[in-house]
């Protein structure tokens, strides 16, 4: 893909209505030799100088555990993804999918320390879907339930894989998409960010991108609104990023609302 292709985005995070603070996080930037540059809620931009880097987090725990997983987290992406394009420029290239699952890991193991120190934070974790566009390749990855959707010529694809054992049925169609929606152990993650677990295994992905995909990163408040066809109408209609990403919060909010609810809506 050239280096040339533009990006066009768009992101927001609404609190849900269960409670007054909002759990889940958002970060969009532009990874380059002088570290991570934040972007703004929506724009346009070419690889040409800088990778970039979208991801959504959704934290977990009592007090302001959640919100200081998920925050964590997503800063220490940002701290350590620019780290490639500076090895590269060194005349080094590392593997970014390696490089990826190293910098989870070291993540994962940072949160676990902080929740150890404080009795009020104490199994705090984090769910983390992480698109990371570079000229070559989309390096995508997801540990949890939040997702990265794909939409290539009106088909919808899920890149990311929910780390519970209800979509791993859904997905082997031992159950339908409405049975696993209503299904009681839907939201039990055997994979997240922290938590005191010792282990921690992401799922990884390197996929080739077109002109004319469009992508969605999401947390699971959203899921809980709208179904697979209603994402697939969304990111197939002619509508900028803004407009597919304002269309998609209304109908979650509408139709569900009580979580957190975060998506960042992307266009080639």
């Amino acid at each position: 893909m050239s280096e040339g292709a533009l990006f066009h985005w768009s992101y927001r995070s609404h609190s849900g209505s269960r409670k007054p603070r909002n759990d889940d996080s958002v970060v969009a930037f532009a990874s380059g030799l002088g570290g991570a540059e934040s972007l703004p809620e929506s724009g346009s931009r070419t690889l040409s100088e800088c990778d970039l880097v979208f991801a959504v987090s959704d934290g977990m725990g009592g007090g302001n555990a959640g919100d200081l997983a998920s925050s964590l987290l997503l800063r220490g992406m940002s701290e350590m993804i620019p780290e490639t394009f500076k090895a590269a420029a060194s005349g080094f290239f590392p593997d970014s999918l390696e490089h990826l699952g190293d910098t989870l890991r070291a993540v994962h193991e940072q949160i676990n320390v902080a929740a150890a120190s404080c009795e009020e934070q104490k199994g705090m974790s984090a769910t983390v879907a992480l698109a990371w566009f570079t000229p070559e390749n989309l390096y995508l990855a997801n540990v949890g339930d939040s997702r990265i959707y794909l939409s290539r010529g009106g088909e919808l694809t899920q890149l990311s894989k929910d780390h519970t054992l209800a979509w791993d049925q859904w997905k082997r169609g031992q159950i339908g998409e409405m049975q696993y929606r209503s299904h009681p152990r839907r939201s039990a993650l055997y994979e997240v960010i922290g938590g005191g677990h010792p282990r921690m295994r992401p799922h990884l992905a390197a996929v080739p991108y077109l002109p004319g995909d469009r992508f969605l990163i999401c947390s699971d408040g959203l899921i809980d609104g709208l179904t697979e066809q209603h994402i697939a109408n969304a990111l197939s209609e002619d509508l900028s990023p803004t407009g597919a990403l304002e269309k998609m919060m209304e109908r979650a909010l509408r139709s569900a609302g009580g979580d957190d609810t975060t998506l960042i809506v992307i266009h080639l």
